[in-house]
């Protein structure tokens, strides 16, 4: 699976910014497709994720401002981010995940740099 994300930049506080991810490859594998993000000096952590057939799971410190949707025709995950806070400065990274029984096989995109600041 290859994955190619793009929408980042910069942005001032209370502003949006939509992140695209498409995957190609061995696609008809992909159990899950989401965003993870990673602050200087802190862990990379979940931001969403969105099964196939369109269940979804937030950070709660993104919940109400970001909206992740699929595109299951075009192999393409979406991060919408509104209301952006400068603890959102993170680089983002897209991810897709195959499941099997006790496993999960990652994959995961080149990052992507957002960073809030006026």
């Amino acid at each position: 699976v290859q994955l190619q994300a793009s929408g980042g930049g910069l942005v001032q506080p209370g502003g949006s910014l939509r992140l695209s991810c498409a995957a190609s490859g061995s696609i008809f594998s992909i159990n899950v497709m989401g965003w993870y993000r990673q602050a200087p000096g802190k862990q990379r952590e979940l931001v969403a994720d969105i099964t196939k057939v369109g269940s979804t799971n937030y950070a709660d410190s993104v919940k109400g401002r970001f909206t992740i949707s699929i595109d299951n025709p075009k192999n393409t995950v979406y991060l919408q981010m509104n209301s952006l806070k400068p603890e959102d400065t993170a680089v983002y990274y897209c991810n897709v995940a195959i499941l099997r029984p006790g496993l999960r096989y990652n994959y995961w995109g080149q990052g992507t740099l957002v960073t809030v600041s006026s």
